[in-house]
C-alpha cells in the first residue's frame, strides 16, 4: 500500500535529520573542536542511516532522498508519478519534523532558520559529486548483491570528510537543516542552489549508471 510506503519515508526521513541535527547540537555542547564536531556528527548520521534503511528498506525501498527516489524509479522503469510524488512529499515533510524533534530535545526555539551560509562553487561542485558517489554505491550495490545500507552509510560517513560541503547529498534533508540554526544547519538562501547541484548530480549519475550496469546484465 502507497499509504504504508510512505509513512515510512516520512519516518525515515524525520529520524535521519533528527539524527543529523540532534548529533550536531550535542557535538558542539561538548567540545569546541570543529574537527572532533564534524567527527561525531558524521559517526551520528551513518549509524542513522545503517538502521534506517535497514528497517524501512523492505517497506519503502528507503530513499529518503528525492533524487534517489526519482533516478531509481527511472532506471528500473517504474515510474508511477502518484506514488513517485508521494514519496517526495513524505521526504520533505518528514524532514522538516525531524529538524523541529532536534530543536525539541535540546532546548531550541521550535521555530528558527539556520544563519548558517554554504555558498561557492566547490562547495556546490561537492554535492553533485557526493550524490553521483551515492547512487553509484547504491545502484552498484544491489546488483553486486551487497549490503546496500552498510555501503551507504560508509559512503555518506567518509564523503562528511572528503566532500567540501559535508555531502548532504539530498534536496529533502537540506531543505529540512534550513530550520534549526546549528552546526548542521544550512542557510534558506543556500539551499536552492544546493538543491539544484543534487539534481544534476542525479541526472550525471543516471547517464553513467545506465552504462555501468545496464538492465540486460
Amino acid at each position: 500500500m502507497n499509504i504504508r510506503r510512505w509513512l515510512a519515508e516520512f519516518v525515515g526521513t524525520a529520524l535521519l535529520v533528527m539524527a543529523v541535527v540532534g548529533s550536531g547540537i550535542m557535538a558542539t555542547n561538548l567540545t569546541d573542536d570543529v574537527g572532533v564536531q564534524l567527527l561525531a556528527n558524521a559517526i551520528a548520521t551513518g549509524g542513522a542511516l545503517l538502521g534506517l534503511i535497514t528497517v524501512f528498506g523492505p517497506v519503502s525501498g528507503a530513499s529518503f532522498n528525492p533524487v534517489v527516489s526519482v533516478v531509481m524509479s527511472l532506471l528500473d522503469r517504474d515510474v508511477r508519478l502518484a506514488r513517485l510524488a508521494g514519496d517526495i512529499v513524505a521526504q520533505f515533510a518528514g524532514a522538516v519534523t525531524g529538524c523541529w524533534m532536534a530543536n525539541a530535545m535540546f532546548g531550541h526555539p521550535l521555530f528558527e532558520t539556520s544563519s548558517k551560509i554554504r555558498d561557492g562553487g566547490p562547495q556546490w561542485f561537492a554535492e553533485a559529486v557526493a550524490v553521483v558517489g551515492l547512487l553509484i554505491v547504491i545502484r552498484g550495490g544491489q546488483r553486486a548483491g551487497a549490503n546496500v545500507a552498510a555501503l551507504v552509510a560508509a559512503w555518506i560517513t567518509g564523503a562528511y570528510w572528503f566532500t567540501s560541503s559535508t555531502s548532504i547529498a539530498n534536496p529533502a534533508v537540506a531543505f529540512g537543516r534550513m530550520f534549526s540554526d546549528s552546526f548542521a544547519g544550512i542557510a534558506p538562501g543556500s539551499w536552492p542552489m544546493f538543491a539544484l547541484m543534487q539534481v544534476i548530480g542525479g541526472v550525471v549519475a543516471f547517464a553513467l549508471l545506465r552504462v555501468l550496469f545496464p538492465r540486460n546484465d
